[in-house]
């Protein structure tokens, strides 16, 4: 088993900055890869970006290729969302998820791979 956890969220100005967090719990935090979805008002989620299980790999949605970073402290067993110029498409519940594949550099952006996930956090951006 797998707890997730997200923070950080809240309103912000297009064009600002929030940086979410995910403290995951339970397995050995370096046992999975993470990654970051949304999903807006009466839209389907999808892929922001994902973390593999070592670090050395991130992949992003082009929507926000160059202003989203991913990281990971495995010792706080947290991965880290920053988010830059921020527009009032980003607006969306932001959820992290878990995936427990074998492959330490793999990332995947398919919504049905991850096995556990978090409860969201609202992110909303006014223009």
């Amino acid at each position: 088993q797998v707890q997730l956890v997200e923070s950080g969220g809240g309103l912000v100005q297009a064009g600002g900055s929030l940086r979410l967090s995910c403290a995951a719990s339970g397995r050995t935090f370096s046992s999975y890869a993470i990654g970051w979805f949304r999903q807006a008002p009466e839209k389907e989620r999808e892929f922001v970006g994902g973390i593999s299980r070592s670090g050395g790999s991130t992949r992003y949605a082009d929507s926000v290729k160059g202003r989203f970073t991913i990281s990971r402290d495995n010792a706080k067993n947290t991965v880290y969302l920053q988010m830059n110029s921020l527009k009032p498409q980003d607006t969306a519940v932001y959820y992290c998820a878990a995936d427990l594949t074998p492959y330490p550099g793999t990332v995947v952006a398919v919504t049905s791979t991850y096995d556990y996930w978090g409860q969201g956090t609202q992110v909303s951006v006014s223009s």
